[in-house]
């Protein structure tokens, strides 16, 4: 399946990664009223989240899979593992408008909820101690006991 698209360099490739992440941003246009937007903008079209699927559409891909394929290309792996990135920051960014967002994060990069448990005096571990004889037996009374 060939794609449609036209970045044949990594330089176009780039550029066409950059202009979909210009686009998401939205359009808006000064409002006259103040008081019909606390921004004083109104929407033309409404932002974006990014996304692997919308940069896929954007740059006129048939599929992920494709845009995936792309992306093993030498030519233009580092714009679009550049692009993957960027789209994965502003999904982090978003988990910690919650605490649970901010919790997930945390676990996935290994940390835990759960307090370690100090070990116990119980679980410690015990010496045993063994005399063994070494030398001549000692004498059970005095009159074993030669000068």
């Amino acid at each position: 399946m060939k794609a449609s698209f036209k970045c044949s360099t990594a330089s176009q490739m780039m550029q066409a990664i950059n202009n979909y992440f210009e686009f998401i941003k939205g359009e808006s246009q000064p409002v006259n009223s103040a008081a019909s937007s606390k921004t004083g903008k109104e929407w033309i079209r409404a932002p974006e989240i990014p996304t692997l699927r919308g940069l896929a559409l954007f740059l006129e891909f048939k599929s992920v899979a494709e845009l995936e394929r792309y992306e093993q290309k030498k030519n233009h792996r580092k714009a679009l593992r550049y692009a993957r990135l960027k789209i994965e920051a502003a999904y982090e960014q978003q988990l910690f408008e919650t605490a649970t967002g901010a919790i997930f994060a945390l676990k996935n990069m290994g940390w835990t909820d759960k307090p370690e448990k100090a070990k116990s005096s119980a679980s410690s571990k015990t010496l045993r101690v063994e005399i063994t004889n070494t030398g001549p037996i000692p004498a059970t009374s005095e009159k074993e006991v030669a000068l």
